[in-house]
């Protein structure tokens, strides 16, 4: 359809004194500019680049703004479970070894004395394997791909202060400076998606502010060169253990290690703030200290690094809402979409950006505004639907395993139980089938339900 077409169907309750003559010329012009389009999608990152991707699928007309210029670098384990993979493939992209990708066929679990090795479960919903790529040119074959089905990218391309109808407080656009030279620029559209991470400025310039009650995580990492750059197992250390004073210290926190295959291994930290160590405690100091425990011969050691420790927060558990307001959907990191059970976020970017997609195509479809509204008015319930009642139960966990002596305790038991530990990976990754799964599905897609949808 024309984007003049589109874009009219998309006038505001408030705008009646314009003549539908004028309207049409106006949209028309609209049409010719290069800043006006039917969505706006700010960050491309993996939830930008995913619903800008599914929207220019179904042909409609989308800027996707980028603040940096790929490839750039991002802080992340770089391990994706199956459910990220899944994602991946539903956009095309090449993820076969030959295009730079290495895969894992599991997770391998060390604490309490135990390793225990386990395989991402056979689903028919998922894929049996899980990837490993680097954020530095991951975002970018995602944000390509999303150009390649039509989007229009703009990198360099810095999102300031949100355009506001005057008259019913929707947002109609952003202000922007772009290239080197932050050139002033407005770009305007019905509909604008907040895909820019945790930070989200165009979510605050909303008015929509963090919630105190949802947990938050932060993760630290780096790369050393290392002879375990090609393991085919993810690695999680269960138990963080700060051995730098006069007693060992039980920390609240995990580790882990991610062979890139590229002759360098990712480790990291994940820490969660429902402990009363989450402040008071300098973690990039910490991620040295335990590498400065592992084996000489891995190479976790200050000369073999690559480079600098970075962190990045882990907004989890729905932090941020409502997830569509007056012409705005939220959707990845900027709704606080990750995972309190694993700190996984890419896949649940990217399928937020898919669900949100597909209620803005329907929505457009729409003839009146009225019926326009109702439609992305979905757009929270169909999230909280899907991921409601399992992120309620990730938030119990969070407050259980903020607890040393709980994760303690619960490492040294359900590490010597191979079933119970299938189960839990199962449980922390996501991965069940939503029908005619086995007995562990059922159980988890039962416990998601009955939990509350907050």
């Amino acid at each position: 359809m024309p984007v003049g077409t589109q874009n009219s169907h998309y006038r505001l309750p408030g705008d009646s004194t314009v003549t539908e003559s004028a309207s049409v010329t106006d949209s028309v012009t609209s049409a010719r500019s290069e800043h006006t389009a039917d969505v706006i999608v700010v960050g491309a990152g993996p939830a930008g680049s995913a619903t800008a991707y599914h929207l220019a699928k179904s042909g409609l007309d989308v800027l996707l703004l980028e603040k940096t210029a790929f490839p750039r670098e991002k802080v992340c384990g770089d391990g994706l479970t199956p459910r990220a993979t899944k994602q991946l493939v539903a956009m095309g992209i090449d993820i076969s070894e030959e295009a730079g990708w290495l895969r894992n066929k599991g997770l391998r679990i060390i604490g309490g004395g135990s390793r225990l090795q386990l395989d991402w479960p056979e689903l028919a919903s998922y894929p049996d394997y899980g990837l490993v790529r680097k954020r530095d040119d991951f975002d970018e074959q995602l944000a390509r791909q999303a150009q390649k089905a039509g989007a229009r990218l703009y990198e360099r391309c810095n999102v300031g202060a949100p355009i506001v109808h005057e008259l019913t407080g929707h947002i109609t656009g952003v202000h922007a400076k772009l290239g080197e030279e932050k050139t002033p620029v407005t770009f305007h559209a019905p509909l604008v998606v907040a895909a820019d991470g945790n930070s989200t400025r165009l979510s605050l310039a909303m008015g929509l502010h963090r919630r105190e009650d949802r947990p938050m995580g932060v993760a630290v990492r780096t790369y050393f060169t290392s002879p375990r750059h090609d393991d085919d197992y993810l690695e999680s250390w269960l138990e963080l253990w700060d051995r730098r004073g006069a007693e060992d210290r039980l920390l609240p926190g995990y580790g882990w290690i991610f062979g890139m295959g590229d002759g360098t291994s990712n480790v990291g930290l994940g820490i969660l703030n429902s402990s009363s160590a989450f402040k008071e405690l300098d973690w990039r100091e910490i991620l040295k200290a335990w590498c400065a425990s592992m084996p000489a011969d891995w190479g976790y050691t200050p000369e073999n690094m690559t480079g600098p420790i970075r962190g990045a927060a882990l907004p989890m558990a729905f932090n941020r809402q409502p997830h569509y307001t007056k012409g705005l959907l939220l959707v990845g990191d900027a709704g606080g979409l990750v995972n309190p059970f694993n700190g996984e976020g890419i896949a649940y970017a990217m399928e937020s950006g898919a669900i949100a997609a597909e209620v803005i195509v329907q929505a457009h479809a729409r003839a009146t505004y009225a019926q326009r509204e109702l439609a992305l008015q979905r757009y929270p319930k169909i999230l909280k639907d899907t991921y409601g009642g399992y992120y309620s139960l990730g938030r119990a966990f969070v407050k259980l395993i903020g607890n040393p002596k709980v994760m303690k305790i619960a490492t040294q038991r359900g590490l010597t139980h191979p079933l119970l530990m299938r189960f839990t990976l199962k449980m922390l990754a996501n991965l069940t089938d939503p029908t005619g799964g086995d007995a562990m599905d059922r159980i988890i897609n039962g416990l998601s339900k009955v939990a509350p949808k907050a």
